[in-house]
């Protein structure tokens, strides 16, 4: 009995149905509603998976020493995830956030299914066993895969998998922190989903939906409780310009400290000894400095509801420093500092996590160290909250790393309910962005792929060059001829073509010239000539090459310098492929504009 038969046969009469009787708008909205479910309830899983492996492994810590099982249990954590990974995964499923940007932009929107549930476990084993990561990344990941799975079950079109793969990233965001609007807002700022009212809508009901199964799964409190004390008052303005200042310039720290890190990790191909050398350096850190162990979380919640010195010494607990409550200024700005080490660290070695709760995490610090120093110092005169800094300063160093002012700030508000700060949020957020687009153009998300030119972006115009690629465009029915052919054997060679150009290659394919029947036309009907002519003497240099790897915005770069209307791609060896022309081009452009445009 073909069973598989079976379901592909009910699956294609369900589609036949659906485009009769449900227009593709509302279908949509339905899909959107089922996203949001799927994405809350991989989010709750994954949640309750961290905390039950965090709590089993460490519930009988000794808070007043050291504890010698934090050199074991990160090395196990990220071992165990690497195995997964190759093993069982067999695929890269780091850098989530990149991994959804590539994917709009490359692949259709496209999403393996396995990216379903692999970031869960792979995630959940490394967090939990001390990685110093965030889970979020993997969450959004793991959202974006099932909004563009269910998409290609039905077989909708690319511009429609990509609104559902916005969809789950929105669902993800919102389900993991409670945050309805940040999901919606990060999902346009950071995967750059146009802000259209067709796509409004399903994004909204996402988030909505991720967020009302949260709250039914998990409470309706917010993720971290916070108290606002001390009201916002004017005079502490230029302190949350200069806590957005601080914040920027951490932010710039985390990123190129990150991206340096991550260069040692991929000269070696070795998993092995990169997972010594990551392994090592996390268990060390972590011994050395417990606040480090996973997501960091229970160091935000100390930080924003603590009232008193002796509270705030508790950060020290189950470490070397513990009891020394003079030393909590310079323990905090050495996890500042060593926290990037860390992160990169668990994933170099072979873990798998985000860096949504290290900005978090590090922002967190940030505030309240910057608040205390303002206060010891007497800087100003003026009485600096440490709970309401520690909260400005998650907002600052999230909207710098991830350059997403709108994101930070909602998002803060939302995962704290502290939204009698909503202007300074707002004021650190937008100062953090502002100092680091200093030094860094693009975020730690988009970077990479901005270098190679594939980075889709709110820029409409490149946006269709990013979305269109070589091979849409390069047309290989162009016969080829040899430098040593006669004018009579090229002519023979003209009889048989429809094209008015021919390229020229030696005996191993590569591209030496390009002759223009224009160019021969006075010549090529003198017989006389025929044996006396080679095309290497009529043979024209190409104005330009255009590489296989080249950008669409290299390509059309390329067309403006020379003039040309055909240009000759090569690969990196020079080995002919074929040619682009300006009116293929300038055509696949105007219609994936119409399909980007359209609503």
């Amino acid at each position: 009995m073909n069973t598989n038969g079976d379901k592909c046969g009910l699956l294609s009469r369900f589609i036949v149905w659906r485009e009769r009787h449900i227009k593709d708008k509302q279908f949509v909205l339905m899909l959107s509603f089922l996203v949001g479910i799927f994405t809350a309830l991989a989010a709750y899983i994954l949640k309750y998976l961290v905390e039950y492996i965090k709590a089993f492994l460490t519930e009988n810590f000794d808070s007043t020493g050291a504890n010698w099982l934090y050199l074991v249990y990160p090395v196990v954590g990220i071992f165990l995830t690497s195995l997964f990974i190759r093993k069982i995964v067999r695929d890269d499923i780091s850098h989530g956030v990149t991994k959804i940007l590539y994917a709009i932009s490359r692949k259709q929107s496209r999403i393996k299914k396995h990216n379903m549930w692999s970031s869960i476990f792979a995630s959940a084993i490394t967090i939990g066993c001390g990685g110093s990561v965030g889970a979020e990344a993997p969450i959004v990941l793991t959202g974006s895969a099932i909004g563009s799975n269910l998409g290609s079950l039905f077989r909708l079109d690319h511009k429609t998998l990509m609104l559902l793969v916005g969809c789950g990233a929105a669902g993800a965001v919102s389900g993991i922190f409670k945050a309805p609007i940040a999901g919606l807002v990060f999902t346009l700022e950071v995967l750059m989903i146009d802000l259209t009212m067709a796509y409004l809508l399903p994004l909204l009901i996402t988030s909505v939906t991720a967020a009302s199964v949260s709250y039914i799964l998990t409470g309706t409190e917010a993720m971290f409780q916070f108290h606002l004390d001390y009201p916002f008052e004017l005079e502490r303005i230029p302190y949350a310009i200069a806590l957005g200042i601080f914040c920027g310039l951490i932010a710039w720290y985390f990123t190129r400290s990150m991206n340096w890190i991550e260069n040692i990790f991929r000269r070696y191909s070795n998993p092995y000894v990169k997972f010594l050398i990551g392994g090592s350096m996390l268990s060390t850190l972590i011994f050395l400095f417990p606040p480090l162990y996973g997501e960091g979380y229970d160091t935000i919640s100390l930080l924003l509801n603590g009232t008193s010195d002796a509270e705030w010494d508790t950060v020290m607990n189950n470490s070397l420093f513990y009891g020394n409550s003079n030393l909590l200024v310079p323990y905090l700005i050495l996890i500042i500092l060593f926290k990037v080490f860390a992160s990169s660290a668990t994933n170099g070695g072979g873990g798998c996590g985000g860096i949504f709760a290290p900005s978090l995490f590090l922002g967190c610090i940030a505030g309240f160290v910057f608040s205390v120093v303002c206060n010891e110092l007497h800087i100003g005169n003026v009485f600096i909250p440490e709970k309401n800094f520690a909260l400005m300063g998650m907002a600052g160093l999230m909207s710098g790393v991830m350059h997403a002012p709108l994101t930070g700030v909602f998002l803060i508000a939302e995962l704290t309910g502290g939204y009698g700060l909503f202007l300074p949020l707002m004021i650190v957020s937008v100062m953090a962005y502002l100092t680091i687009i200093v030094f860094e153009p693009h975020s730690i998300y988009s970077m990479r792929l901005a270098k190679k030119g594939e980075l889709l972006t709110h820029h409409k115009d490149k946006a269709v060059l990013t979305l269109m690629n070589i091979d849409s465009v390069v047309e290989t029915d162009f016969l080829t001829v040899r430098p040593d052919m006669d004018l009579g054997e090229m002519v023979k060679t003209i009889s048989k073509s429809s094209r008015n150009l021919f390229p020229v290659v030696d005996g191993q394919g590569r591209l030496l010239g390009i002759v223009a029947v224009d160019d021969i036309r006075n010549i090529m009907f003198r017989q006389e000539l025929y044996h006396r002519f080679f095309v290497e003497r009529f043979m024209n240099t190409p104005k330009s090459r255009i590489i296989k790897t080249d950008s669409m915005e290299q390509v059309m770069a390329k067309f403006d310098e020379t003039g040309a209307w055909n240009l000759p791609v090569v690969d990196e060896d020079n080995k002919y492929i074929g040619f682009v022309s300006k009116s293929k081009m300038l055509n696949t452009y105007r219609q994936v504009l119409v399909d980007l445009s359209a609503e």
